[in-house]
């Protein structure tokens, strides 16, 4: 993109097409590129926080939620910290999804939470990385609202009806996570041992068993 005015100022005219940037095929790929120039010559972020944000998204992965769970398993003053706010208490991890605000919901005996995003896609993607293709489908976007028993029976989560279901929209400004329940029979395991029980799936909701069954706690008992 280009444009006539004069001025003796570098914004990066010639930078415009970032390798992470393709050159555009459609026409909203070039509305995006323009609103990406634009913000940026507004001072709305800079290139640096730019390509810090996406240094980070490319290193995200489920395994950051899982960190935050098994810490919340463990320290129970983290998690009061984590549910009451989120974008704030991420940090002492190292994680930062600000501007957009954070917040975690958590799973208990009477409530199952779940999470989606009816407009289109929102997802904490600097935390978790990708979300599943599934996630993205107008199917679950507008069904999950509908009828949440029932697309979540077909994810294997058969809640009985003194669960109750909350299912929280997604926005551009606020991403959510959920809080599984500590599987039984977890007691005195150490964070990484509990972090690999935590999946994508269950952090999204679509998951709510975490099967301890099977995996032995071994050495990484704590003392």
């Amino acid at each position: 993109m280009g444009h006539d005015h004069d001025h003796d100022h570098d914004h990066g005219h010639d930078q415009t097409l970032q390798p992470d940037h393709p050159e555009p095929t459609s026409d909203a790929a070039r509305v995006g590129l323009a609103l990406r120039e634009l913000l940026l010559e507004a001072g709305h972020y800079t290139r640096a926080e730019e390509a810090a944000m996406i240094s980070r998204m490319q290193g995200a992965s489920p395994d950051n939620g899982a960190r935050l769970v098994a810490r919340a398993w463990t320290d129970p003053a983290f998690k009061e910290r984590l549910l009451t706010d989120g974008s704030e208490a991420i940090t002492e991890l190292g994680f930062d999804l600000k501007p957009a605000e954070f917040t975690v919901m958590e799973n208990s005996a009477q409530v199952h939470n779940v999470i989606v995003c009816t407009l289109c896609s929102c997802y904490p993607r600097a935390l978790l990385g990708m979300s599943p293709s599934w996630y993205k489908s107008l199917s679950y976007r507008s069904r999950l609202v509908r009828e949440p028993r029932a697309v979540l029976a077909e994810f294997g989560v058969e809640l009985n009806d003194q669960i109750q279901v909350r299912v929280h929209d997604s926005t551009a400004e606020l991403r959510y996570m959920v809080l599984p329940q500590r599987p039984a029979g977890t007691e005195g395991w150490s964070e990484d041992k509990l972090r690999s029980l935590v999946t994508r799936d269950s952090l999204i909701g679509t998951q709510r068993t975490l099967p301890a069954a099977g995996i032995d706690a071994g050495d990484d008992l704590e003392p």
